[in-house]
């Protein structure tokens, strides 16, 4: 047997019991591991730094997000609601109740740009293990020994809250081999991934070659498309460039919500401020990059897009900026892939319909943004409504970088941005990917779930012949 095959077995197993705990009882079990997280946050911080070049003050408020992500969902499961219970029992008719349930073991790969926050603890895992499934942790090999000492925290969590020894496991190893193999196991049930294109596409294939086929809920592509509207460019040019050379430079562009183009109609609000944005680049020193391969790749489609460049800052990585027109975008499918790196490229239209084929050329992104007045938005509603059509979150007057993690949060979007835009990677809403609904038909009371019995113990919030009530 494959060390895959066995740790895998000991997942089912292990889920056999945990799908069976109270919410109380995994909502502790979270609360556990962001005590064990904070408590090696020190040690956390500084082998992070080590392996990703990360500054400190970024990798401390990650390690802040990633707790407050679990204790988010110790909370959310605690108060019940979402397992949407519903009932139906009128006199003459069957008596039908249902609610979701955890689907089974769920395999996560560890992103490479956010050692914690979408990692071995991260939102995937998270809501996971608040959905009752058990986790195998896929970690990245550009920072393993992070990972493996989150995943001791996590184990000392599992001991702590009487937890099944294998509720969560942790496997290291070639990415490609390893993944498949654990894709592809008859006992895992859903994949949770953050990376390239390539790599959450070939997850697909396996998932979908099974005998028998699984989801796989994967974050993959997004340029993030802002459009400058023209009285704001009028107005705001300056403000407008430092803005985004501010988002578009972060953390040296290594954020799946980086601004990767910018749209605007030609005129001179648009030549200040691309003027100004020039200005903002050149000032900017290239920091190192997560790992030889995200360096190597920026490196590459950066000379590839060379004729195109308009400004460049210092240093390696080299922060950019390109300029095309819209016809040259509409033409070279290339300049509409993602350039993972502190890069830009800025469209300019020659009108608002050559705008609007422009936005209708691209494919689904995690974000669209609108820089605009408010005269702006009044004319340009169709704009923002083909804005909406693109993507997971739209943003009016603010940057894409930054993901809040709440209850009102999309992080998805249509493909290729994810493989499945009906679902979001960050925020409560996440816990959806790893749950089924069951229907109960003339169950006994008592052997029925709390959640859908008469009595109503654990007093959640349920639709009861079609009336929402918690009695």
């Amino acid at each position: 047997m494959s060390q895959i095959a066995e740790i895998m077995q000991q997942t089912q197993a292990a889920f056999e019991v945990y799908s069976k705990t109270t919410p109380a009882q995994r909502a502790g079990f979270l609360q556990h591991i962001a005590e064990a997280i904070e408590a090696k946050r020190e040690q956390l911080v500084a082998k992070a730094h080590e392996e990703t070049h990360l500054p400190l003050p970024r990798l401390n408020n990650e390690i802040t997000r990633t707790t407050g992500q679990l204790k988010m969902f110790a909370a959310y499961i605690t108060e019940g609601s979402w397992v949407a219970a519903a009932i139906d029992n009128l006199p003459g008719k069957p008596d039908t109740r249902k609610m979701l349930v955890p689907i089974g073991p769920v395999v996560v790969f560890g992103a490479s740009n956010f050692p914690f926050a979408f990692s071995t603890a991260g939102g995937d895992t998270a809501s996971a293990l608040a959905s009752g499934s058990t986790v195998v942790v896929k970690g990245h090999s550009a920072h393993a020994g992070t990972s493996l000492l989150v995943n001791d925290a996590i184990q000392e969590a599992i001991r702590l809250s009487g937890m099944p020894e294998h509720t969560l496991q942790h496997v290291l190893g070639p990415g490609n081999s390893t993944g498949k193999e654990l894709v592809l196991h008859a006992y895992t049930t859903g994949v949770g991934f953050t990376g390239s294109f390539s790599g959450g596409t070939a997850l697909m294939r396996y998932a979908a070659e099974r005998e028998k086929p699984i989801p796989v809920f994967a974050e993959m592509s997004s340029i993030n498309p802002v459009v400058l509207l023209p009285d704001t460019l009028t107005q705001n040019a300056a403000a407008l460039a430092k803005k985004l050379a501010g988002s578009i430079t972060l953390g040296m562009g290594q954020f799946c919500t980086n601004p990767g183009l910018l749209l605007g109609i030609e005129g001179p609000g648009l030549e200040e401020f691309l003027s100004k944005l020039g200005e903002e680049i050149t000032q900017v020193t290239g920091q190192p990059m997560l790992h030889e391969g995200i360096y190597s790749n920026y490196k590459e489609n950066l000379s590839s897009k060379s004729s195109h460049i308009a400004y460049r800052g210092s240093g390696e990585p080299t922060p950019a900026i390109a300029t095309v027109s819209a016809a040259e975008f509409l033409n070279n499918p290339h300049l509409r892939e993602e350039v993972f790196g502190p890069f830009s490229l800025l469209v300019v239209c020659a009108d608002k319909a050559g705008l609007k084929n422009t936005l209708q050329s691209i494919k689904g992104q995690l974000t669209a943004t609108i820089m605009g007045t408010d005269k702006d938005l009044v004319e340009n509603t169709d704009i923002i409504a083909l804005q909406t059509s693109l993507a997971g979150r739209v943003i009016i007057n603010d940057v894409p970088t930054g993901v809040e993690v709440n209850s009102s949060m999309v992080h998805g979007g249509p493909f290729p941005a994810t493989s499945d835009a009906r679902f979001t990677s960050v925020g409560t809403s996440a816990i959806q990917r790893w749950v089924r609904p069951v229907c109960f038909q003339g169950f006994p009371d008592a052997l029925l779930p709390e959640e859908l019995q008469n009595a109503n113990p654990r007093g959640i919030w349920r639709t009861v012949n079609n009336e929402w009530k918690n009695s």
